[in-house]
């Protein structure tokens, strides 16, 4: 085990003068020491963060209500968002750095341009016919897409069908609100232009690279079809032997790099019947269930085993900071969607 001795022998604020202190306070001054065994904690970090579950088929209808309750004019973005109670859930945040909310979009609606300073990543759940446009360029919203509007892109949504659309808003807003970053500006409705990232980065290992360059922008694709990443699972999947994972990451096609500079997102497949041991990361990670099968699946968090019941095969899922093995008894592949940060 670990010494820490010399962190339990540090000097404590009640240990000081009371006059010492008040002074101190007049002039906005703290002393460290005091304070160092909670802010630089030994071995491992300290964390309020709550593994918490969340239904679809709970959640659907009061986000369903909230459409009847809220035009989309008065709400600009009509969400419920998953605050975690670790946090107070007036704080709307999962994590310290990451917030989840679900999306509605009926029919007919359009929800205006705008762009922030936080980097925001949309998950379709459920319904066809939307689209989001991120500066210019008009993407169709399908179950299981991932769309980015990175920080400080112009995005508008718009739904040209007939049957309510779903998605799950993925955003590093509690950290940039903390650096005191944090706004929004309003824009007008924009001019879609030609061209598609996803057409110019159809095939893995080959880039554009017209008269032999490269391309310099820092976002050259924003929407990855969940028809192309559930492809590369399934096909990994028969290329690797039943006890090894089945995961694959979203990048930035130029750089490989992540397709946002604080967030980070990845797909997971499990066979019928295997359990998979997650290693111990420092991001925080969200579990976001894409198939229909209705079934039990496990997780483990430091010595507690949590079982939540898939209902309707959609269901989030936050895990803390510890590894732990993720189990799929159901009878068909299970596919997460995993970010992280």
């Amino acid at each position: 085990m670990q010494d820490h001795g010399r962190l339990d022998a540090l000097g404590r604020l009640e240990d000081l003068p009371q006059e010492y202190r008040d002074e101190l306070r007049r002039c906005n001054l703290m002393p460290f020491w005091p304070s160092l065994r909670s802010v630089l904690p030994p071995g491992v970090p300290s964390h309020n963060t709550q593994l918490t579950h969340w239904s679809y088929a709970g959640l659907r209808p009061l986000l369903m209500q909230a459409g009847e309750l809220t035009p989309i004019e008065k709400a600009e973005r009509r969400v419920l968002v998953l605050a975690n109670p670790g946090h107070r859930l007036e704080n709307m945040k999962v994590s310290p750095a990451m917030y989840l909310g679900m999306q509605l979009l009926l029919p007919g609606e359009k929800a205006p341009t705008h762009r922030h300073t936080p980097n925001a990543v949309r998950m379709v759940v459920e319904g066809k016919g939307a689209c989001t446009t991120v500066n210019g360029e008009k993407c169709s919203m399908e179950r299981g897409d991932l769309i980015h509007t990175p920080t400080g892109m112009w995005h508008e949504h718009a739904h040209e069908g007939d049957v309510p659309v779903i998605w799950l808003d993925v955003l590093d807003l509690p950290l940039i609100y903390y650096a005191e970053v944090s706004y929004v500006v309003e824009g007008s409705s924009q001019e879609v232009q030609g061209g598609h990232g996803e057409r110019a980065y159809a095939r893995g290992g080959v880039v554009p690279s017209p008269g032999f360059e490269r391309s310099d922008r820092p976002y050259p694709l924003v929407r990855y079809p969940w028809t192309d990443v559930r492809y590369a699972l399934l096909s990994l999947a028969a290329d690797r032997s039943q006890d090894e994972p089945v995961q694959v990451t979203y990048v930035n096609p130029e750089t490989g790099h992540d397709p946002e500079n604080n967030l980070g997102f990845h797909a997971l497949m499990l066979r019928p019947g295997q359990e998979l041991r997650l290693p111990a990361r420092s991001p925080a990670c969200a579990f976001a269930r894409l198939r229909l099968p209705s079934h039990r699946r496990r997780c483990r968090r430091r010595d507690r085993r949590h079982t939540v019941r898939a209902e309707g095969g959609r269901h989030l899922l936050r895990s803390g900071l510890h590894g732990g093995p993720v189990a799929e008894p159901g009878p068909e592949p299970a596919q997460f969607h995993l970010p992280s940060r």
